[in-house]
């Protein structure tokens, strides 16, 4: 099929055998013999060259359909043993720069045919519109076509830092965050405000302040600097609670709730492989991990 095809397109058996690496007369040889088997003839010779007949035209179509399926088969068996291409990954920026990014140098090494595009950002990126192949995401899931693998998860603090409290004071129970201020996410979150437990019973309490910001890290930030009181993901402060610059308030207080962590993408047979190497590689090294 392929010698046919490249007869059709050079216009003769000599020009397809220089591109093929042939000798004319085995190109001719080729053809004949998909003459004889069919018992059509495909090609007609005119004064200036070959010219397809209608069975020919039909079958030069078919054979170049069957040619790129073949190649596409070939090429994912390829992929298999190295797989390549671009790979877009989005991540939270505070999990994303703690756990992601340390890990893709021996992503890389592993598999050097794929290039990470990668997005720290707590902005959702659409999956199954293309903005990204794989996703790593906080919370709880939505019900969607997205397949999804789960990483491990976290629970998350009321912090502030020793300047902050010394100068405005220790909240003893929720409600006294209402006179402090708050750092919050400026997007939407699962919960309507900030959850606690008291005396058994679950509640959110609605809290305020001068500074919103569009990921945890920020938020963090901000707090050591004293600015606030920030509710965020344990992983992202767990360094500065060791050291002192930030202090755990109302953990008396605190629901214990997870969020889980999940890698999502598009799954299905035609998932690339530079997808699914990708999630196997975060699944053995965070799977079953608690970020704290």
């Amino acid at each position: 099929m392929a010698v046919f095809a490249s007869v059709a397109v050079q216009g003769s058996p000599s020009a397809a055998a220089r591109t093929l690496g042939l000798t004319p007369s085995a190109v001719s040889r080729i053809v004949a013999r998909i003459k004889v088997r069919l018992g059509v003839r495909l090609l007609v010779r005119t004064t200036r060259a070959l010219a397809l007949t209608g069975e020919g035209e039909a079958y030069l179509r078919a054979a170049r359909r069957i040619l790129a399926d073949l190649e596409e088969v070939e090429g994912a068996i390829a992929d298999q043993a190295s797989p390549r291409g671009r790979l877009r990954v989005t991540a939270s920026l505070a999990h994303g720069r703690l756990f992601v990014v340390p890990l893709l140098g021996d992503f890389t090494a592993r598999y050097p045919g794929i290039l990470v595009d990668l997005n720290l950002s707590d902005r959702i990126f659409d999956v199954l519109a293309g903005q990204a192949d794989v996703a790593v995401r906080f919370g709880q899931l939505a019900d969607s076509p997205l397949t999804a693998r789960k990483l491990g998860e976290t629970g998350r603090v009321v912090v502030a830092s020793p300047a902050y409290l010394e100068r405005y004071g220790t909240p003893q129970v929720p409600d006294y965050l209402l006179a402090h201020h708050c750092l919050n996410f400026n997007f939407r979150r699962a919960e309507p405000g900030w959850p606690f437990c008291e005396e058994g019973r679950d509640r959110a309490l609605t809290v305020t302040g001068q500074i919103e910001a569009n990921n945890g890290e920020s938020l963090a930030q901000l707090a050591r600097a004293g600015v606030g009181i920030a509710r965020v993901g344990r992983f992202a402060v767990e360094d500065d609670v060791v050291s002192g610059r930030l202090v755990p308030l109302l953990e008396a207080y605190n629901p214990q709730d997870r969020e889980p962590l999940h890698a999502l993408f598009v799954g299905g047979w035609t998932m690339p492989v530079r997808v699914r190497v990708f999630i196997d590689f975060l699944v053995e090294r965070l799977g079953g991990r608690n970020a704290n």
